[in-house]
C-alpha cells in the first residue's frame, strides 16, 4: 500500500509540475519567426551567459516560468499572482506568454522559489541579470536584496546573507518602466508604436542566473591589445583580496601557451605578444586567457577569457583625408543597421540559433560591419561577432527626446545641445558609463556611438570627450546623422535613399567621414507584414527584381565616393521591424528579399577600392 501511495504521489507531483507549464503558452496574434515553435519553456536559452569571464562549473541558469503580476505602482505587494511569465523574455513579448502593455502607472512584479546547486554550499552567492528595463529592485526571501536603475546593462547582487537555511529561496523583483515617459535611456520603445518607433519592453529581457564564487573573486577584468608594441595590457579587479595575493596571466594559442606572468592584484600586466595573428573580419583570430587569484601561491580562483590582437584608429591617406584604419590600413567599412528587435521576443531573440542566424546571413551577403542601433544585445552577441569576424559600431540608447536639434534637423553650421535636467544627465552618463564598460573586452567593437540624430543629445564636446579618456582604444562617432561638431573622430551623414557624404574638407579634414545612415527600400511580403496597412519605408517597391536593381545602383554609387573620401557605410536595414518594411529579411526572418549571392557580389566589390 506504502508504494502504491509513493508511486500515486510521484504521480501527482509530476501532473502539477506539467499543469504548470502549460499555462504558459505563445501568443500567436502576430507574426513570429521560425525559432518561436523551438522555445523551451522549462530551459529557455540556456547558455553560459557570460563568455569574456567563464567560471565553467557552479552556476544555475534561472530562466524559465516565473509568477508575475502587474498591479498599480502605489500598491506595495501583489494581494496575488496572474500566472505564469516566460523569463527572459519582456512582458509584452509574445513569448513571455503575457503580451500586456505595463506603462508608467504600474509595475510588474515576478516571483520565483529556487532550488541552490550543491556547489553553493560555503560559498558566495551572486545573482546576476543580464539587463532588466528599467528600474529593478530584488527581493531574496522577502529581504532587498538591492536596487538598479538602467535597462541596457548587466548587474549582480551577492545574496549570501539573505539566504535561510534549506535549498528553498524566494526570489521576487519589482519592476517600473515609463518607457518613453520618463527621462531614461529607452531606445526606439514608445507608448504609442508607430512608424521608426516600437512597441514597450518591460521587465527582465537577458538571462537570470547564480553563481557560487569563493569569498575572494575575480569581479572583472580588462585587456587592452597593443599591435604596435606588442602586447596585452591586462588587469583585473578583485573581491575580497588579501595582502600578498597574486594574479597569474597565461595567454594561449590554442592549447599552446605563449606567454605567461604573476603580477600583484590591483596591478597591471604588460604580456608580450611576439608575431602576433591580428584579428580581422578575414581571420578573426583569437587568444585564449586564464586569469587565477593565487594566494600563498595556490588558486583560489580562476576565470578564462579571451582577447584579439586589433587596432582601430585613424589616419591620413595620400590626399590628406582621414580614414578608418584596421590594424594600421585602410578597410572600408561597410554594414546594416541593426535594431536587434524580433516579433516573439522584442529585445530577447527566441534561441540562441535564432541570433547567430542575423549575423551569419549578414556575412553571406558580404558585410564586414554592423551598426548596433540604439540598443544594447547580449553578451553572447557580441561574442560570436568576435569569432567570425563582424565589425561593430555600438549605438547608446537614446532617451528624453523633445527641444533640440532634431526639431531643425539638416543645418550643419547650428550645432544645438539639448539642455536636460540634472535627473535626466544623470541617467544617461551612469548606463552610457556601464554600457561601455561592460562591452569593453569585446575586439568586435570598434566605435562608440553616444548620439544620434541629435536625439536627446546633450553637451556633445563634454560627453564625446569622456567618451574618448573612457576608451581610447576605439573611434568615437559623436552625433551620427547630423548636428555636427569638431569633436570625436567621425563625421557622419545620414541621407536618404541615395548614398551620399559629408564634405571630406568640413572641420578642416580633421574627421573622418562616413555615411551612417542610407537606403531603407521597402518591400512589403504578404503574409510576413507585422501589421495590414501603415507599413513604410523611404523608397517602395513592388518587386524583388526592382528592389535588388535599385540597391545595385546604390553600391555602385558608394564605389565613387570611396575614393573621394567616404570611409565606411550602413544600410538600413537588416530586418523589417514592425511597420518598417525596409529590411534584408522580413521582420519575422522567413523571407529574404533579395539573392544573397548577388548581394554579395555587388557588396565585396567595395572593399576592392583603394584609398588615394
Amino acid at each position: 500500500m506504502k508504494k502504491i501511495l509513493t508511486g500515486t504521489m510521484l504521480f501527482l507531483l509530476g501532473y502539477s509540475a506539467i499543469a504548470q507549464q502549460t499555462k504558459w503558452t505563445l501568443i500567436k496574434d502576430r507574426i513570429v519567426s521560425p525559432w518561436a515553435e523551438k522555445v523551451n519553456p522549462s530551459a529557455p536559452l540556456p547558455e553560459y551567459p557570460r563568455p569574456q569571464l567563464v567560471r565553467e562549473n557552479n552556476w544555475k541558469n534561472l530562466n524559465g516560468l516565473w509568477e508575475y503580476a502587474i498591479i498599480p505602482k502605489d500598491q506595495q505587494h501583489p494581494a496575488d499572482y496572474q500566472g505564469k511569465i516566460l523569463v527572459p523574455f519582456a512582458a509584452e513579448s509574445a513569448l513571455s506568454g503575457v503580451g500586456k502593455t505595463v506603462g508608467k502607472d504600474s509595475v510588474l512584479w515576478y516571483k520565483n522559489t529556487i532550488t541552490l546547486p550543491a556547489s553553493a554550499s560555503n560559498k558566495e552567492l551572486l545573482l546576476h541579470f543580464g539587463a532588466v528595463d528599467w528600474q529593478t529592485e530584488v527581493f531574496v526571501n522577502g529581504k532587498s536584496a538591492g536596487k538598479h536603475e538602467g535597462g541596457f546593462d548587466p548587474f549582480t547582487f551577492n545574496i549570501t546573507s539573505l539566504l535561510k537555511k534549506g535549498n528553498k529561496q524566494e526570489i521576487k523583483v519589482r519592476v517600473w518602466d515609463p518607457t518613453d515617459q520618463g527621462p531614461q535611456p529607452r531606445g526606439k520603445q514608445v507608448k504609442k508604436p508607430e512608424s521608426i518607433w516600437y512597441t514597450p519592453v518591460t521587465g527582465i529581457w537577458q538571462t537570470v542566473w547564480l553563481e557560487a564564487v569563493p569569498k575572494s573573486y575575480i569581479l572583472s577584468t580588462r585587456q587592452t591589445p597593443d599591435i604596435d608594441a606588442h602586447h596585452i595590457s591586462v588587469s583585473a579587479v578583485v573581491q575580497n583580496h588579501r595582502p600578498g595575493d597574486q594574479l597569474k596571466i597565461t595567454v594561449l594559442d590554442g592549447t599552446d601557451i605563449i606567454a605567461e606572468e604573476k603580477i600583484a592584484v590591483n596591478s597591471t600586466a604588460v604580456i608580450p605578444v611576439k608575431n602576433e595573428k591580428l584579428w580581422s573580419p578575414e581571420k578573426p583570430f583569437l587568444y585564449d586567457l586564464k586569469i587565477a587569484l593565487l594566494r600563498n601561491g595556490k588558486p583560489v580562483d580562476e576565470i578564462k577569457s579571451y582577447f584579439a590582437m586589433r587596432k582601430i584608429s585613424m589616419g591620413q591617406d595620400a590626399s590628406g583625408i582621414q580614414r578608418m584604419l584596421l590594424n594600421n590600413h585602410f578597410v572600408f567599412q561597410y554594414g546594416p543597421l541593426d535594431q536587434g528587435w524580433w516579433p516573439d521576443g522584442l529585445y530577447t531573440a527566441p534561441t540562441e540559433e535564432a541570433m547567430i542566424y542575423d549575423i551569419d546571413e549578414l556575412k553571406k551577403m558580404g558585410f564586414n560591419m554592423i551598426r548596433k542601433h540604439i540598443k544594447v544585445e547580449p553578451a553572447r552577441y557580441y561574442n560570436y561577432c568576435d569569432r567570425v569576424g563582424i565589425l561593430l559600431w555600438q549605438d547608446m540608447p537614446s532617451g528624453d527626446l523633445g527641444n533640440g536639434w532634431e526639431n531643425n534637423p539638416g543645418v550643419l553650421d547650428r550645432a544645438t545641445d539639448k539642455n536636460r535636467t540634472a535627473e535626466s544627465e544623470g541617467y544617461y552618463r551612469k548606463e552610457w558609463d556601464a554600457i561601455m564598460t561592460s562591452l569593453y573586452n569585446f575586439p568586435s567593437i570598434v566605435v562608440w556611438v553616444p548620439f544620434n540624430e541629435a536625439w536627446g543629445q546633450f553637451k556633445t564636446v563634454e560627453i564625446t570627450e569622456w567618451t574618448m579618456k573612457k576608451d581610447p582604444s576605439r573611434l568615437v562617432n559623436s552625433a551620427s546623422g547630423g548636428n555636427f561638431y569638431t569633436t570625436g573622430h567621425i563625421v557622419d551623414l545620414h541621407n536618404y535613399p541615395h548614398p551620399a557624404m559629408p564634405r571630406p574638407d568640413l572641420f578642416g579634414r580633421k574627421q573622418i567621414v562616413v555615411l551612417g545612415e542610407f537606403g531603407g527600400l521597402a518591400l512589403p511580403v504578404e503574409g510576413h507584414t507585422w501589421q495590414q496597412k501603415n507599413n513604410w519605408g523611404y523608397q517602395s517597391f513592388k518587386n524583388a527584381g526592382d528592389l535588388f536593381n535599385k540597391y545595385a545602383t546604390f553600391a555602385k554609387r558608394i564605389e565613387e565616393l570611396i575614393p573621394l573620401g567616404l570611409s565606411a557605410a550602413v544600410y538600413t536595414q537588416t530586418t523589417d521591424v514592425e511597420g518598417e518594411i525596409n529590411g534584408f529579411m522580413t521582420y519575422d526572418r522567413k523571407v529574404i528579399k533579395m539573392p544573397v549571392n548577388e548581394l554579395k557580389r555587388v557588396n565585396d566589390r567595395l572593399y576592392l577600392i583603394p584609398a588615394p
